[in-house]
């Protein structure tokens, strides 16, 4: 089991930058895959980001590709998402999600992702 709580959120500019943080808890961080999902308000939750346990692969959605950075320092227990040039579609509430399956590869789908974090909120004004 693992407990993850975001950081980071606030309000931001368009263009601006903010960096999100997912502090683990609980089974050795360093052996599972960790994404990135937000949820804007009246919309499905969707995926922004997955990152394999040692940190050597990782993927985007094709809506954040080459704005947002998915980061991660298993000392520390913690993956970070950088995210740079923000634009007001962007926000949302930000999930970071544990996927303890051991898959060969990185999902984008949330029900495969077994712990959740309570969601920090990013709001880019225009």
């Amino acid at each position: 089991q693992v407990q993850l709580v975001e950081s980071g959120g606030g309000l931001v500019q368009a263009g601006g930058s903010l960096r999100l943080s997912c502090a683990a808890s609980g089974r050795t961080f360093g052996t599972y895959s960790m994404g990135w999902f937000r949820q804007a308000p009246g919309k499905e939750r969707e995926f922004v980001a997955a990152i394999a346990y040692r940190g050597d692969s990782t993927d985007y959605a094709d809506s954040v590709k080459g704005r947002f950075t998915i980061s991660r320092v298993n000392a520390k227990r913690t993956s970070y998402l950088q995210m740079n040039n923000l634009k007001a579609e962007d926000t949302a509430v930000y999930y970071c999600a544990a996927d303890f399956s051991g898959r060969y590869y990185l999902s984008s789908l949330g029900r495969e992702y077994e712990y959740w974090g309570q969601g920090t909120q990013v709001t880019v004004s225009s």
